[in-house]
C-alpha cells in the first residue's frame, strides 16, 4: 500500500506490466498508475488510494501421481481502492486511511478469497464485499467511541477487484469507477449522493446540483449501516480502468476524461495527465486518479509431454 503525501504529487511506483496465464487460457498483462494531490484550496490531502496484486501458487515438493496436465501456474488478483475522506480536516483524512487500513488487514486474514471469477461464485463475492463492509463500519466506530474527537468523520470508498479477465466493482458514496473502452468513457458506479436521488425522481441536472456532494451513503463512525453496491464486468483487451475521486470529476467533464485516457500512452502517464486536468480547472479539492490497462492475448501452447519408449 502507498499512502499520499499531504502536499505533493504523489504517484504509485507500479510501471511494469505482470504477466500471468489466466484461467481461460490467456496471457494477461495489467499495469497500474495513480496520482494523487492536495489541490489548489484544501489544506490537506484526505484522499488514499492503494493498489495491491495478491498472488497465490502451488509448488509440488514430491509425489508419485503423474503431474501431466495439472495446473500449477500461479494466480494473481489485483485489488484497486479510492477512498476520499469527508469531515473535519483530519478526521476525514484518518477516515479514508482507515479503510484501507482496515481492508489490508481483512484480506490478509481471509483464507478464502477468490482469485478466480466464476458466475455461479457471484452470491458468495457479494456477500464477502457486505461482510467486508460490515466489519469496515465497525471498526469505525469502535475508533469513534476511544476518540471521540473523530467524531463526524466519513470516506467514500471504490475498490474494483480483477479476477483474471473480470472485474468486481464495490462502491459506497460518490468516488467513481470508469471503463474506457475503444474511445468511450462509461460511469460503472452511480453516485450515492442526494443530488442523484433526486435525479432518480425526475428533478433537472441543474435543480439537482445543489445537492451535488451531499452523500447519502459513506462510512462513518456513527450506528448506521452502510450499503455497498456491486456489479462485474468481462474486460476486454486494450480496456482502461479509472478509479478517482470526486476532484477530478468536479473540474473535468467525461469528455475531458475520455479524450485524456486516449491520448495517454501508458497507466503512469493517464493518471498524470488526469490529475493536472483538474489543477488546470482549479483544482478546488483534493484529486486522485488510479488508472489500470488491462491487455490480454492468447497464451503459446505447452510443450507437448515427450512419449515413453
Amino acid at each position: 500500500m502507498y499512502i499520499s503525501d499531504d502536499d505533493t504529487v504523489t504517484s504509485l511506483p507500479i510501471g511494469v506490466p505482470l504477466s500471468f496465464p489466466s484461467s481461460a487460457g490467456l496471457l494477461i498483462d495489467v499495469t497500474v498508475g495513480a496520482a494523487s494531490h492536495t489541490g489548489l484550496v484544501r489544506p490537506t490531502n484526505q484522499d488514499h488510494y492503494a493498489a495491491v496484486r495478491r498472488t497465490r501458487s502451488r509448488e509440488i515438493l514430491c509425489t508419485n501421481v503423474d503431474t501431466t496436465g495439472m495446473e500449477l501456474s500461479s494466480q494473481h488478483a489485483y485489488i484497486l481502492v479510492v477512498a476520499d475522506g469527508v469531515g473535519g480536516r483530519e478526521s476525514g483524512k484518518l477516515a479514508s486511511e482507515f479503510v484501507l487500513r482496515i481492508g489490508w488487514d481483512l484480506g490478509s486474514r481471509d483464507p478464502s478469497w477468490i482469485m478466480r471469477f466464476e458466475e455461479s461464485q457471484w452470491p458468495r463475492i457479494r456477500e464477502q464485499f457486505e461482510a467486508y463492509a460490515r466489519e469496515i463500519q465497525n471498526v469505525l466506530r469502535e475508533q469513534v467511541r476511544a476518540n471521540p474527537q473523530y467524531a463526524g468523520m466519513a470516506t467514500t470508498w471504490t475498490c474494483v477487484c480483477l479476477l483474471d479477465s473480470e472485474a468486481v466493482i464495490a462502491h459506497i458514496g460518490d468516488s467513481r469507477a470508469y471503463l474506457f473502452r475503444n474511445g468511450a468513457l462509461r460511469q460503472l458506479t452511480r453516485d450515492q449522493t442526494v443530488a442523484q436521488e433526486l435525479q432518480d425522481r425526475g428533478m433537472s441536472v441543474e435543480e439537482a446540483g445543489r445537492f451535488k456532494h451531499a452523500l447519502t451513503n459513506a462510512f462513518t463512525g456513527d450506528d448506521e449501516d452502510v450499503v455497498v453496491d456491486a456489479d462485474h464486468i468481462s474486460l476486454v483487451s486494450g480496456d482502461r480502468l479509472l478509479l478517482c475521486t470526486d476532484g477530478l470529476t468536479k473540474m473535468a467533464s467525461d469528455d475531458e476524461i475520455a479524450a485524456t485516457l486516449a491520448a495517454a500512452k501508458t497507466a503512469q502517464a493517464a493518471s498524470d495527465s488526469l490529475l493536472e486536468l483538474a489543477l488546470r480547472h482549479g483544482g478546488s479539492d483534493n484529486i486522485t486518479a488510479l488508472v489500470a490497462e488491462f491487455r490480454s492475448q492468447p497464451a503459446p501452447a505447452a510443450p507437448a509431454a515427450p512419449k515413453s519408449e
